[in-house]
């Protein structure tokens, strides 16, 4: 342990986001530079705890501890070496992980946790920096084809582990480009797609193949010996209330996946634009946060995003209590820049787009409202105007509208961020016939395994990995479980593995 006070003589610190002003302006990632002495402060700050928490909150087990103190003694590549063993995409999860490893950091039940996921990020750049991140091809090929149907986070860790076991791996993408929602879910602002592409290159050298603009059929996935879906859980929550079918009212992922686009220059303007109306976003999570700083960005007049939860306390609630993920007020860029108050003194063109959103000085740029609840839909000639709803709390008969708290406001775009229930019934889920639980999800074994009811597949080494079996849930888990099925598969084929499993049997078999 390099310095056994770190903790005590050092404060938390992380990234500054670029001015909100300037930020609001394009679609390049929000993040100001981070100095390498500023990360080895906090690299410092680590207790190199006898039994640090952060391995277990982690999914991926990542070794923190050891990477944070080769970090701060400024041994990069030994650092970046230990973070690669446990983590196939860190400039990922360095980007857009939510950091539970954070929430079960020793140091946070008195104090600031550890800038852990800032680290992580600083520690994969050095890597790319310096040339150290190089293909890692197989030392001999095993004769076996493996098709892993979705390019998310979980089909590129899978295939990525696969091909350097030696196996023929085929990545089959139904989008125009690799990546899954982390290309077309997650805005430019929060993680730039050069990223993917990078990573992507370094993939193809190892001898990963890609195919995209491609939904693989039953015929498509015959002649391969194993198959892994790692298709995602991308069907949206709907909201059954009168009004749903007014034009103007949109899923998250109709909204976003146009405007990530335009974002990075494939098109000019969205076909779903939030220029001049009043937006109203329906769900509190990250992909409403997303819409919120979408709106922005597009020159919306006024943008409101409704959580029907209660809002969450300063501090960790009791609840949550350590070292569980903890539930606390959190201010995500979006919202960060929806607090700016608009002062007139802006530059030229922010004050154009705001003039245009005909905002006024001393108005803010967009709120969030707790615990509301949305009763109707209301339109002229088929297109949403308004919403009708109420504020709410939940009873003993579940969620309760309060009385004397109706309200109605103008809305000329509505977008529903509620969450995600179910995989789509894609050609290769109906082709093999694989059985779908009650919750949405690809039924699958402790090992991964699925079981297709299609005659020609039945006795086919067929897997599920990610959010298609586990449900929606985070990037890093995403990664975690293409490992961990790459493992699975790898040992199906070969009798035997290498390849680390960083989740446990039990973990897949309760994961309802």
């Amino acid at each position: 342990m390099a310095d056994p006070k770190g903790f005590l003589k050092h404060t938390r610190e992380e990234a500054e986001h670029r001015p909100v002003p300037l930020r609001l302006l394009d679609w390049n990632e929000i993040y100001e530079d981070f100095s390498d002495s500023k990360v080895q402060t906090q690299a410092t700050r680590c207790m190199d705890c006898g039994i640090p928490f952060c391995h277990d909150g982690c999914p991926l087990g990542n070794i923190i501890p050891e990477w944070n103190d080769l970090v701060r003694k400024g041994e990069w590549k030994q650092a970046y070496d230990r973070l690669h063993a446990t983590n196939n995409f860190p400039e990922f999860t360095g980007r857009l992980c939510p950091a539970p490893c954070e929430g079960a950091c020793v140091l946070g039940i008195a104090d600031d946790p550890v800038s852990i996921k800032s680290v992580e990020l600083t520690i994969v750049e050095h890597a790319y920096a310096n040339g150290w991140v190089q293909p890692v091809k197989p030392t001999f090929k095993t004769g076996q084809s493996v098709a892993v149907v979705g390019s998310g986070p979980a089909g590129m860790a899978a295939a990525q582990q696969l091909t350097r076991a030696g196996h023929d791996v085929t990545v089959f993408e139904r989008a125009d480009r690799i990546g899954g929602l982390m290309r077309y879910g997650v805005p430019e602002f929060k993680m730039e797609k050069k990223w993917i592409d990078r990573r992507i290159e370094q993939m193809e050298a190892e001898g990963t193949k890609f195919v995209v603009n491609t939904s693989p059929t039953g015929e498509d996935l015959k002649d391969f010996d194993a198959i892994v879906m790692a298709i995602g859980s991308t069907v949206g929550r709907d909201l059954p209330v009168p009004g749903r079918d007014l034009e103007g009212v949109y899923q998250a992922m109709e909204y976003l996946p146009p405007a990530n686009r335009v974002g990075y220059g494939d098109m000019e303007t969205s076909t779903i634009d939030a220029k001049g109306k009043n937006v109203v976003i329906i769900g509190g999570g990250d992909t409403g946060t997303d819409c919120f700083g979408t709106a922005l960005r597009q020159g919306a007049k006024s943008v409101h995003q409704f959580d029907i939860m209660p809002k969450p306390p300063k501090s960790r609630a009791a609840s949550t209590p350590w070292p569980t993920y903890p539930l606390k007020m959190r201010l995500a860029s979006a919202h960060e820049e929806g607090e700016y108050t608009v002062t007139g003194d802006e530059s030229a063109d922010l004050a154009e787009k705001l003039a245009l959103a005909e905002r006024k000085p001393g108005e803010a740029l967009g709120e969030r409202r707790w615990q509301m609840n949305t009763v109707e839909l209301i339109g002229e000639d088929g297109k949403v105007t308004g919403l009708k709803g109420a504020q709410c709390q939940f009873g003993p008969n579940g969620l309760e509208n309060v009385e004397g708290t109706d309200f109605e406001m103008d809305a000329d775009l509505v977008l529903l961020a509620m969450g995600f229930v179910s995989v789509e019934r894609s050609a290769a889920v109906a082709d093999l016939d694989l059985e779908v639980d009650q919750r949405g999800r690809l039924v699958r074994d402790e090992n991964f395994r699925a079981t297709p009811q299609a005659p020609e597949f039945a006795k086919k080494k067929v897997f599920v990995a990610g959010d298609a079996g586990r449900g929606q849930s985070l990037i890093v888990w995403g990664i975690s479980e293409g490992r961990a099925t790459a493992a699975a598969v790898d040992r199906a084929l070969m009798g035997e593995t290498a390849l680390p499993r960083p989740i446990k049997p039990t973990d897949v078999a309760m994961r309802a």
